[in-house]
Protein backbone atom coordinates (compact mmCIF):
# COMPACT_ATOMS: atom_id res chain seq x y z
CA UNK A 1 0.00 0.00 0.00
CA UNK A 2 1.29 3.38 -0.98
CA UNK A 3 2.33 5.90 1.46
CA UNK A 4 -1.03 7.72 2.91
CA UNK A 5 -0.81 11.73 0.87
CA UNK A 6 -2.03 13.66 3.48
CA UNK A 7 -3.72 17.56 3.52
CA UNK A 8 -3.15 19.51 6.35
CA UNK A 9 -4.25 22.82 7.66
CA UNK A 10 -2.73 24.25 11.01
CA UNK A 11 -3.13 27.83 12.10
CA UNK A 12 -1.97 28.22 15.30
CA UNK A 13 0.40 26.67 17.60
CA UNK A 14 -1.99 24.12 19.38
CA UNK A 15 -2.92 23.22 15.96
CA UNK A 16 0.77 22.16 14.95
CA UNK A 17 1.53 20.30 17.99
CA UNK A 18 -1.78 17.84 17.05
CA UNK A 19 -1.27 17.72 13.93
CA UNK A 20 2.51 16.81 14.21
CA UNK A 21 1.02 14.17 17.09
CA UNK A 22 -1.37 12.74 14.40
CA UNK A 23 1.02 12.51 11.55
CA UNK A 24 3.31 10.30 14.19
CA UNK A 25 0.64 8.01 15.23
CA UNK A 26 -0.16 8.01 11.24
CA UNK A 27 3.13 6.70 10.49
CA UNK A 28 3.14 4.55 13.72
CA UNK A 29 -0.17 2.67 12.30
CA UNK A 30 0.80 2.29 8.60
CA UNK A 31 4.05 1.40 8.79
CA UNK A 32 5.02 4.73 6.95
CA UNK A 33 5.22 8.30 6.40
CA UNK A 34 2.54 10.37 5.28
CA UNK A 35 3.38 12.38 2.51
CA UNK A 36 2.32 15.80 3.54
CA UNK A 37 0.96 19.06 1.61
CA UNK A 38 -0.85 22.31 3.35
CA UNK A 39 -0.05 25.07 5.96
CA UNK A 40 1.81 24.31 10.10
CA UNK A 41 4.47 25.30 11.83
CA UNK A 42 7.95 23.75 12.97
CA UNK A 43 6.48 20.56 14.62
CA UNK A 44 4.62 19.91 11.30
CA UNK A 45 7.45 20.89 9.89
CA UNK A 46 10.06 18.92 10.91
CA UNK A 47 7.38 15.96 10.41
CA UNK A 48 8.27 16.72 6.75
CA UNK A 49 5.64 19.35 5.79
CA UNK A 50 6.65 22.56 3.36
CA UNK A 51 4.56 24.58 4.90
CA UNK A 52 2.84 27.07 1.69
CA UNK A 53 3.48 30.16 3.87
CA UNK A 54 4.55 31.29 7.75
CA UNK A 55 1.51 30.19 9.51
CA UNK A 56 1.77 32.69 12.29
CA UNK A 57 -0.14 34.97 9.60
CA UNK A 58 -3.21 32.93 10.91
CA UNK A 59 -2.77 33.71 14.28
CA UNK A 60 -5.98 35.84 14.52
CA UNK A 61 -7.70 36.86 18.12
CA UNK A 62 -11.24 38.25 18.27
CA UNK A 63 -13.38 39.81 15.75
CA UNK A 64 -11.42 42.70 15.14
CA UNK A 65 -8.70 40.95 14.00
CA UNK A 66 -10.15 38.98 11.37
CA UNK A 67 -12.11 42.01 10.06
CA UNK A 68 -8.84 43.57 9.87
CA UNK A 69 -6.88 40.89 8.40
CA UNK A 70 -9.54 39.63 5.53
CA UNK A 71 -7.76 40.84 2.88
CA UNK A 72 -4.85 38.85 3.67
CA UNK A 73 -6.54 35.73 4.64
CA UNK A 74 -8.67 35.91 1.90
CA UNK A 75 -5.69 35.18 -0.60
CA UNK A 76 -4.15 32.89 1.68
CA UNK A 77 -7.35 30.64 1.78
CA UNK A 78 -7.17 30.57 -2.15
CA UNK A 79 -3.54 30.23 -2.17
CA UNK A 80 -4.09 27.25 0.66
CA UNK A 81 -6.98 25.18 -1.17
CA UNK A 82 -5.05 25.43 -4.81
CA UNK A 83 -2.83 23.12 -3.81
CA UNK A 84 -4.11 20.91 -2.06
CA UNK A 85 -6.79 20.59 -5.41
CA UNK A 86 -3.57 20.40 -7.22
CA UNK A 87 -1.80 17.94 -4.81
CA UNK A 88 -4.85 15.27 -4.97
CA UNK A 89 -4.04 13.72 -1.25
CA UNK A 90 -5.99 10.65 -0.01
CA UNK A 91 -7.54 12.90 2.88
CA UNK A 92 -7.66 16.50 4.25
CA UNK A 93 -7.34 17.16 8.00
CA UNK A 94 -8.38 20.77 9.37
CA UNK A 95 -7.07 22.29 12.74
CA UNK A 96 -8.20 25.19 14.37
CA UNK A 97 -8.44 28.82 12.98
CA UNK A 98 -11.90 28.09 11.65
CA UNK A 99 -12.15 31.47 9.99
CA UNK A 100 -9.42 30.00 7.71
CA UNK A 101 -9.17 26.53 7.67
CA UNK A 102 -13.35 26.04 6.82
CA UNK A 103 -13.09 28.05 4.15
CA UNK A 104 -10.24 26.32 2.41
CA UNK A 105 -12.03 23.29 3.13
CA UNK A 106 -15.08 24.44 1.46
CA UNK A 107 -13.30 25.23 -1.81
CA UNK A 108 -11.39 21.76 -1.92
CA UNK A 109 -14.89 20.33 -1.34
CA UNK A 110 -16.61 22.37 -4.20
CA UNK A 111 -13.39 20.86 -6.32
CA UNK A 112 -12.82 17.10 -5.33
CA UNK A 113 -16.18 16.11 -4.01
CA UNK A 114 -14.76 12.95 -2.90
CA UNK A 115 -11.92 13.78 -1.24
CA UNK A 116 -12.09 12.89 2.89
CA UNK A 117 -12.11 16.10 5.08
CA UNK A 118 -11.72 15.61 8.35
CA UNK A 119 -12.27 18.49 10.99
CA UNK A 120 -9.93 17.80 14.50
CA UNK A 121 -11.34 20.01 16.93
CA UNK A 122 -14.53 20.96 16.76
CA UNK A 123 -15.11 25.03 16.43
CA UNK A 124 -17.24 26.32 19.31
CA UNK A 125 -21.26 25.76 17.85
CA UNK A 126 -21.96 25.58 21.23
CA UNK A 127 -20.68 28.57 22.01
CA UNK A 128 -21.08 30.86 18.84
CA UNK A 129 -23.41 30.66 15.67
CA UNK A 130 -24.86 27.14 16.30
CA UNK A 131 -25.78 27.11 13.02
CA UNK A 132 -22.40 26.04 11.93
CA UNK A 133 -22.67 22.33 12.89
CA UNK A 134 -25.53 21.50 10.54
CA UNK A 135 -23.72 23.54 7.92
CA UNK A 136 -20.52 21.30 8.43
CA UNK A 137 -22.53 18.40 7.23
CA UNK A 138 -22.06 19.67 3.61
CA UNK A 139 -18.27 19.42 3.43
CA UNK A 140 -16.74 17.98 6.57
CA UNK A 141 -16.91 14.25 6.83
CA UNK A 142 -15.25 13.63 10.65
CA UNK A 143 -14.86 15.65 13.19
CA UNK A 144 -11.99 14.64 15.72
CA UNK A 145 -13.37 16.31 19.00
CA UNK A 146 -10.80 17.30 22.13
CA UNK A 147 -13.87 17.66 25.02
CA UNK A 148 -16.16 15.15 25.61
CA UNK A 149 -19.48 17.40 26.04
CA UNK A 150 -19.46 18.13 21.98
CA UNK A 151 -20.73 14.83 20.89
CA UNK A 152 -24.24 15.32 22.21
CA UNK A 153 -24.57 19.29 20.97
CA UNK A 154 -23.32 18.42 18.02
CA UNK A 155 -25.51 15.73 16.89
CA UNK A 156 -28.55 17.62 18.24
CA UNK A 157 -27.72 20.43 16.09
CA UNK A 158 -27.65 18.25 13.04
CA UNK A 159 -24.10 18.22 12.35
CA UNK A 160 -21.00 15.67 11.06
CA UNK A 161 -20.09 12.39 12.67
CA UNK A 162 -17.89 13.04 15.75
CA UNK A 163 -16.05 11.02 17.62
CA UNK A 164 -14.42 12.06 20.84
CA UNK A 165 -10.44 11.23 20.85
CA UNK A 166 -9.01 13.06 23.87
CA UNK A 167 -7.00 15.72 25.21
CA UNK A 168 -3.64 15.78 24.72
CA UNK A 169 -3.72 17.63 28.25
CA UNK A 170 -4.44 14.20 29.86
CA UNK A 171 -0.90 12.65 28.96
CA UNK A 172 0.77 16.13 29.59
CA UNK A 173 3.69 15.03 31.66
CA UNK A 174 4.29 18.26 32.87
CA UNK A 175 0.38 18.71 34.06
CA UNK A 176 0.21 15.13 35.40
CA UNK A 177 3.28 15.94 37.63
CA UNK A 178 1.51 19.41 38.78
CA UNK A 179 -1.74 17.30 39.62
CA UNK A 180 0.45 14.47 41.76
CA UNK A 181 1.66 17.27 43.72
CA UNK A 182 -1.74 18.75 44.17
CA UNK A 183 -2.86 15.36 45.25
CA UNK A 184 -0.42 14.80 47.54
CA UNK A 185 -0.70 18.31 48.72
CA UNK A 186 -4.43 17.52 49.63
CA UNK A 187 -3.23 14.16 51.45
CA UNK A 188 -1.38 16.00 54.11
CA UNK A 189 -4.20 18.32 54.55
CA UNK A 190 -2.08 21.09 56.07
CA UNK A 191 1.63 22.84 54.99
CA UNK A 192 4.57 23.79 56.29
CA UNK A 193 4.16 27.16 53.81
CA UNK A 194 1.93 30.49 53.83
CA UNK A 195 -1.07 30.07 50.77
CA UNK A 196 0.69 30.71 47.46
CA UNK A 197 -1.85 32.65 44.99
CA UNK A 198 -0.75 32.31 41.21
CA UNK A 199 -1.82 34.92 39.10
CA UNK A 200 -2.55 34.61 35.02
CA UNK A 201 -3.46 37.15 33.30
CA UNK A 202 -3.48 36.12 30.18
CA UNK A 203 -1.01 35.23 27.09
CA UNK A 204 -2.47 38.10 24.86
CA UNK A 205 -0.81 41.94 24.62
CA UNK A 206 -4.83 42.55 24.74
CA UNK A 207 -5.62 40.36 27.76
CA UNK A 208 -2.94 42.18 30.05
CA UNK A 209 -3.03 45.48 29.16
CA UNK A 210 -7.07 44.73 29.82
CA UNK A 211 -6.65 42.72 33.27
CA UNK A 212 -3.50 43.35 34.19
CA UNK A 213 -4.38 46.93 36.75
CA UNK A 214 -7.11 45.22 37.74
CA UNK A 215 -5.70 41.64 39.05
CA UNK A 216 -2.71 44.21 40.55
CA UNK A 217 -5.24 45.58 42.62
CA UNK A 218 -7.44 42.26 43.68
CA UNK A 219 -3.66 41.26 44.90
CA UNK A 220 -3.40 44.02 47.31
CA UNK A 221 -6.91 43.22 48.48
CA UNK A 222 -6.29 39.80 48.87
CA UNK A 223 -2.73 40.58 50.71
CA UNK A 224 -4.70 43.24 52.70
CA UNK A 225 -7.13 40.68 53.39
CA UNK A 226 -4.39 37.74 54.49
CA UNK A 227 -1.25 38.88 55.15
CA UNK A 228 0.30 35.90 54.80
CA UNK A 229 -0.61 35.21 51.23
CA UNK A 230 1.92 34.65 48.66
CA UNK A 231 2.01 35.55 44.96
CA UNK A 232 3.50 34.34 41.98
CA UNK A 233 2.54 35.28 37.86
CA UNK A 234 2.91 33.47 35.10
CA UNK A 235 3.89 34.94 31.84
CA UNK A 236 4.04 34.00 28.10
CA UNK A 237 6.79 34.21 26.13
CA UNK A 238 4.91 36.90 23.92
CA UNK A 239 3.85 39.42 26.87
CA UNK A 240 6.67 38.73 29.85
CA UNK A 241 8.14 42.41 28.76
CA UNK A 242 4.99 43.83 28.89
CA UNK A 243 3.38 41.70 32.26
CA UNK A 244 7.06 42.50 33.77
CA UNK A 245 6.52 46.76 33.55
CA UNK A 246 3.12 46.19 34.78
CA UNK A 247 3.59 44.65 37.93
CA UNK A 248 6.53 46.85 38.87
CA UNK A 249 3.32 49.42 39.33
CA UNK A 250 2.01 47.00 41.53
CA UNK A 251 1.33 47.42 45.38
CA UNK A 252 2.16 43.72 46.66
CA UNK A 253 5.70 41.60 45.53
CA UNK A 254 4.89 39.56 42.58
CA UNK A 255 7.65 37.52 41.09
CA UNK A 256 6.94 36.96 37.85
CA UNK A 257 8.00 33.47 36.18
CA UNK A 258 7.88 32.38 32.97
CA UNK A 259 8.63 28.64 30.63
CA UNK A 260 6.60 25.14 30.90
CA UNK A 261 9.37 24.03 33.77
CA UNK A 262 8.13 26.83 36.07
CA UNK A 263 4.39 26.87 34.66
CA UNK A 264 4.04 23.11 35.89
CA UNK A 265 6.15 23.75 39.39
CA UNK A 266 3.45 26.44 40.20
CA UNK A 267 0.85 24.70 39.00
CA UNK A 268 1.26 22.09 41.57
CA UNK A 269 2.20 24.82 44.40
CA UNK A 270 -0.76 27.32 44.34
CA UNK A 271 -3.20 26.99 46.66
CA UNK A 272 -5.22 29.19 44.27
CA UNK A 273 -5.20 31.00 40.77
CA UNK A 274 -6.70 34.25 39.42
CA UNK A 275 -7.01 33.64 35.79
CA UNK A 276 -8.02 35.23 32.63
CA UNK A 277 -10.51 33.10 30.34
CA UNK A 278 -8.76 30.75 28.19
CA UNK A 279 -7.44 27.33 27.78
CA UNK A 280 -5.76 28.03 31.02
CA UNK A 281 -8.85 27.55 33.14
CA UNK A 282 -8.74 23.85 32.07
CA UNK A 283 -5.08 23.51 32.66
CA UNK A 284 -6.10 24.53 36.16
CA UNK A 285 -8.81 22.38 36.86
CA UNK A 286 -7.24 19.05 35.42
CA UNK A 287 -4.15 19.98 38.12
CA UNK A 288 -6.94 20.69 40.81
CA UNK A 289 -5.59 24.13 41.54
CA UNK A 290 -8.85 25.93 42.52
CA UNK A 291 -9.39 29.17 40.75
CA UNK A 292 -11.77 31.87 38.87
CA UNK A 293 -12.11 33.53 35.52
CA UNK A 294 -12.08 37.01 34.00
CA UNK A 295 -12.08 38.59 30.99
CA UNK A 296 -12.62 42.24 29.69
CA UNK A 297 -13.90 42.06 25.83
CA UNK A 298 -12.35 44.03 23.08
CA UNK A 299 -15.01 46.76 21.79
CA UNK A 300 -16.45 44.82 18.37
CA UNK A 301 -16.75 41.39 20.54
CA UNK A 302 -19.27 43.38 23.01
CA UNK A 303 -21.50 44.41 20.32
CA UNK A 304 -21.95 40.97 19.09
CA UNK A 305 -21.46 39.76 23.01
CA UNK A 306 -25.63 38.84 22.91
CA UNK A 307 -25.11 36.41 19.97
CA UNK A 308 -23.33 34.31 22.02
CA UNK A 309 -25.64 31.18 22.90
CA UNK A 310 -23.33 29.23 25.57
CA UNK A 311 -24.43 29.30 29.05
CA UNK A 312 -20.54 29.76 30.02
CA UNK A 313 -17.20 30.80 28.71
CA UNK A 314 -15.41 28.53 30.89
CA UNK A 315 -13.85 25.16 29.57
CA UNK A 316 -14.28 23.11 33.62
CA UNK A 317 -18.00 24.20 33.74
CA UNK A 318 -18.98 22.80 30.12
CA UNK A 319 -17.40 19.31 30.69
CA UNK A 320 -18.55 18.93 33.92
CA UNK A 321 -22.34 20.29 33.14
CA UNK A 322 -22.56 22.64 35.85
CA UNK A 323 -21.19 25.46 37.76
CA UNK A 324 -17.73 24.79 39.12
CA UNK A 325 -15.82 27.94 39.02
CA UNK A 326 -16.71 31.67 38.83
CA UNK A 327 -16.61 33.69 36.25
CA UNK A 328 -16.55 37.42 36.07
CA UNK A 329 -16.86 39.59 32.51
CA UNK A 330 -15.93 43.26 31.81
CA UNK A 331 -17.67 45.53 35.05
CA UNK A 332 -18.07 42.70 37.04
CA UNK A 333 -14.00 41.78 36.71
CA UNK A 334 -13.76 44.05 40.29
CA UNK A 335 -10.90 43.78 42.47
CA UNK A 336 -12.46 43.48 45.59
CA UNK A 337 -14.03 40.94 44.14
CA UNK A 338 -11.50 38.52 43.33
CA UNK A 339 -9.95 39.15 46.41
CA UNK A 340 -12.93 37.71 48.76
CA UNK A 341 -13.62 34.91 46.08
CA UNK A 342 -9.75 33.62 46.14
CA UNK A 343 -10.06 34.21 50.03
CA UNK A 344 -12.53 31.62 50.30
CA UNK A 345 -10.70 29.31 47.63
CA UNK A 346 -7.62 29.85 49.44
CA UNK A 347 -9.23 27.80 52.59
CA UNK A 348 -10.22 24.82 53.68
CA UNK A 349 -14.13 25.72 53.01
CA UNK A 350 -16.79 23.92 51.56
CA UNK A 351 -16.60 25.93 48.06
CA UNK A 352 -12.74 24.71 47.84
CA UNK A 353 -13.84 21.31 48.99
CA UNK A 354 -16.83 21.09 46.20
CA UNK A 355 -14.58 22.42 42.99
CA UNK A 356 -11.71 20.35 43.72
CA UNK A 357 -14.09 17.31 43.91
CA UNK A 358 -15.94 18.78 40.76
CA UNK A 359 -11.93 18.79 38.94
CA UNK A 360 -11.53 15.17 40.05
CA UNK A 361 -15.17 14.59 37.75
CA UNK A 362 -13.65 16.41 35.03
CA UNK A 363 -10.54 14.46 34.81
CA UNK A 364 -12.68 11.36 34.90
CA UNK A 365 -14.63 12.65 32.10
CA UNK A 366 -11.73 13.31 29.44
CA UNK A 367 -10.24 9.96 29.79
CA UNK A 368 -10.31 7.69 26.48
CA UNK A 369 -7.97 5.05 27.56
CA UNK A 370 -5.34 5.56 24.96
CA UNK A 371 -3.47 8.86 23.77
CA UNK A 372 -5.61 11.00 21.38
CA UNK A 373 -3.01 10.74 18.54
CA UNK A 374 -3.25 7.36 18.67
CA UNK A 375 -7.17 7.40 18.58
CA UNK A 376 -7.48 10.10 16.02
CA UNK A 377 -5.39 8.45 13.64
CA UNK A 378 -7.02 5.09 13.99
CA UNK A 379 -10.69 7.27 13.39
CA UNK A 380 -8.79 8.92 10.15
CA UNK A 381 -7.84 5.58 8.49
CA UNK A 382 -11.30 4.43 9.37
CA UNK A 383 -13.04 7.43 7.45
CA UNK A 384 -10.77 7.31 4.35
CA UNK A 385 -11.53 3.14 4.25
CA UNK A 386 -7.22 1.88 5.51
CA UNK A 387 -8.52 1.39 9.05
Amino acid sequence: MSALRLAVVAGEPSGDILGADLVRALAAQTGDQPKLVGVGGERLIAEGLNSLFDYSELSIIGFSAVIAQLPRLLRRISQTADAIIAARPDCLVIIDSPEFSHRVARKVHKALPDLKIINYVCPTVWAWKPERAAAMRTYVDHVLSIFPFEAEIVERLGGPPLTYVGHRLIDDPGLGAARHAQLARRMRKTSDQPPLCLILPGSRRSEVARLGDVFGLAAKHLAEINPDMRFALLAGERVERQIRDKVLEWDVDCPVYSGDAAKWRLFGEADVAIAASGTVLLELALAGVPHMSSYKLDPIARLLFNLVTTWTAALPNMIAGHVVIAEAYDNQVRPQRLALIAQQLAQDTPYRAAMVSDFDLIWSRMQTGEPPSDLAARTVLSVIGRG
